[in-house]
């Protein structure tokens, strides 16, 4: 039976004056489905999820949630989701355990033992003020009264901006909780290895545009496997097989070589490779970097490996 779908984007465009901010949107959430919604800056994610939220009026294509119009059915859906924007503002003179109160209260919801569970496991004092916390707390919060809240979809942006390694690997874990409770997640991110770790769709909008859609697995077809290799002799042969990309020789014999292969070239490559007498070598799956760069390429890649908004 296949999955119930939560959210339903198709052929979205939106304007703001003359510039075109989205062109072109379409893609799904479905129940028990994390979907990674990625691209830099300027791609246009902040203006879908806004899209999403009801927040803005879309001048083409639909948004429905729970089958309902985003737009005007806004105050409805939101009482069956819940949203962690990256930069979180809050009330200066609350207490942290008081503002995540009055988040779980504006959801509907109430404190319960999953709050004090989060709090001990974020290791967030709840006594202290808004006004004195650091950002990584500050999104602490707001993670807190997220997680704890028992709704059907989840709006994740740049939602480990600001905090340590530690509190990502506790995030993960909640997706994961919240995955197989069946609940609907989308996280947009600019750290590909948290999206990779968690999505299992991924969605990558590039100018307005989404330009791939799908789970990791079926897109890889579209990236280059990674290969090193030491051979007892030179290799100079194999930077002229078909499929070889980024050939380059990491010493002066030519027996050490890096390169990169084609999914549809790489069975010749490999076949290739028996006929030399290989000393060591080293085969990585393409990972997500890799196809983002298909997209975005090298002189892209401070937007890929940072957290800029």
């Amino acid at each position: 039976m296949a999955a119930k779908i939560v959210l339903d984007v198709q052929h979205v465009q939106k304007k703001f004056g003359k510039f075109q901010a989205l062109t072109d949107i379409t893609f799904q959430v479905h129940q028990g489905e994390v979907v990674g919604f990625i691209g830099p800056n300027g791609a246009g994610k902040s203006t879908t999820i806004r899209t999403i939220l009801g927040m803005l009026k879309a001048d083409g294509g639909t948004v429905k949630v729970f089958g309902e119009d985003a737009w005007s059915k806004s105050v409805t859906i939101h009482q069956r989701l819940t949203y962690v924007p990256g930069d979180v503002y809050l009330w200066p003179n609350f207490t942290g355990g008081q503002t995540i109160d009055l988040l779980l209260k504006m959801s509907g919801q109430k404190h319960n033992a999953k709050t004090d569970e989060l709090i001990k496991e974020f290791e967030l004092d709840p006594t202290k003020k808004n006004q004195t916390y650091s950002k990584g707390n500050r999104q602490k919060i707001a993670l807190i009264a997220a997680l704890s809240c028992d709704v059907d979809f989840y709006i994740f942006d740049e939602p480990t901006s600001g905090l340590d390694p530690l509190n990502e690997v506790i995030f993960q874990k909640e997706i994961e909780r919240l995955k197989q409770e069946g609940k609907a997640i989308l996280l947009s991110s600019h750290i590909l290895s948290e999206v990779e770790k968690m999505g299992d769709t991924i969605v990558i909008i590039r100018q307005g545009n989404i330009v791939e859609a799908g789970s990791l697995a079926e897109m890889r077809h579209l990236t280059r496997t990674n290969i090193t290799v030491t051979a007892a002799q030179s290799l100079a042969a194999i930077k002229t097989l078909k499929g070889v990309h980024q050939f380059k020789f990491t010493d002066d014999s030519e027996k050490i070589a890096e390169f990169s292969v084609d999914s549809d070239a790489l069975q010749a490559v490999m076949q290739a490779l028996t006929n030399e007498t290989i000393l060591n070598i080293q085969v990585a799956q393409p990972t997500l970097e890799d196809l983002f760069m298909r997209y975005y390429g090298a002189t892209n890649a401070e937007e890929v490996s940072g957290r800029a908004e």
